[in-house]
């Protein structure tokens, strides 16, 4: 995958994560809250990781 596509994935996750965990605290929904936090950090992960792809593609590029 792209490191945009990376970076998109990231912050698709992140947004739903929150979603998820806003929903979950207003129910009162443990479960739903934890599947957030982890859905928000697999997105901020995968922005990670997208932005090694392009720090890697640089340094590539110069050379």
């Amino acid at each position: 995958m792209s490191s945009t596509g990376d970076k998109i994935k990231g912050l698709t996750n992140e947004a739903v994560g929150n979603v998820k965990q806003a929903v979950g605290k207003a129910v009162g929904n443990d479960r739903l809250r934890a599947e957030g936090a982890a859905q928000e950090l697999k997105g901020e992960a995968q922005q990670a990781l997208g932005k090694a792809k392009d720090a890697v593609k640089n340094v590539v590029d110069k050379t």
